[in-house]
């Protein structure tokens, strides 16, 4: 007997996941999508599958937010195998290059001011980024020879945060498109040795962090109304952008995607990015211009 076809539900909101070891995101925004039968979902940054931590999955209307949360400053925390490369950069790929230099603390730590600020960074070849068309990934694993230009960067800061001969653990705080398989690489290759990711851990994307994660266990050991609770609501990804409240005319002008001149003595006269509200609803994002807020995203 054919099991009856679950309802999709017209659910709006923000599970902050802690992804689990050897999922895709692809995949962990399919099981919670189908757990909050959800009819929309999509998720605000790529993580690696043999990486954990924070992937935040947007429910409906949260996932036209998706674009800021995805540029929000992140926090890895990760590990460097000393004394090895591998064809992906990390504990997944075939050893390529290997050396017998352990880097001591002091030329680990001597050598991270290199790697902060804005810098340029050569992607790994195994990465979704697009060469004509094709994912990074699939030429590499054809065989294909794949060359990719370095980008630039943001690195805000890197910290030591446990040392080892073997190992080294280390967590950093960076901007839109960092890869730190490749961080872990040019780290080691400035050492004079070499290196791979054999842990990662992603712990802050914009304003989720860790201790707002729950993982798949937990809320498949829920009820609906249980993990409906749990929902972050849809502003919660604009927690690091200013709030503008609007009144009622106001809010009605905005509904309609029109801008409106905001008034009072506190009322902004310029902003790059913020967010209006009517009472405690996101209404829209956008920005401020000679005191007009000016809609980007409406919301419903």
């Amino acid at each position: 007997m054919n099991q009856p076809k679950r309802i999709k539900r017209a659910i709006s909101g923000w599970v902050v996941l802690n992804k689990p070891y050897d999922m895709t995101s692809t995949q962990a925004v399919g099981k919670v999508r189908w757990l909050f039968g959800a009819a929309k979902a999509g998720h605000a940054g790529t993580l690696d599958p043999l990486a954990t931590g924070i992937l935040p999955i947007a429910l409906g209307e949260a996932t036209k937010a998706v674009p800021q949360v995805q540029d929000g400053t992140k926090i890895y925390r990760f590990a460097i195998k000393w004394g090895s490369a591998t064809t992906t950069d990390d504990a997944e790929g075939a050893v390529v290059a290997t050396s017998e230099i352990r880097p001591e603390r002091a030329a680990l730590e001597a050598v991270l001011p290199q790697f902060i600020g804005t810098i340029m960074q050569r992607p790994p070849i195994f990465s979704a980024l697009k060469i004509d068309g094709e994912r990074a990934y699939d030429l590499a694993r054809a065989g294909e020879a794949v060359e990719l230009q370095p980008r630039q960067i943001d690195v805000d800061d890197i910290v030591l945060v446990e040392h080892g001969t073997e190992q080294s653990v280390l967590e950093v705080t960076c901007g839109k498109g960092t890869y730190v398989r490749s961080l872990a690489r040019d780290i080691a290759e400035a050492l004079g040795t070499r290196g791979h990711v054999s842990i990662l851990h992603r712990a802050a994307v914009g304003p989720f962090h860790d201790a707002d994660a729950v993982t798949i266990e937990q809320l498949e050991a829920l009820a609906q109304d249980e993990r409906d609770a749990l929902l972050k609501p849809v502003w919660a990804g604009f927690a690091d952008l200013p709030e503008i409240r609007l009144d009622a005319s106001q809010a009605t002008a905005v509904r309609h995607g029109n801008a409106v001149l905001l008034t009072g003595a506190s009322a902004p006269i310029s902003l790059d990015e913020c967010w209006v509200s009517f009472k405690g609803e996101v209404l829209a994002t956008g920005w401020v211009e000679f005191g007009q807020f000016k809609c980007r995203r409406v919301f419903n």
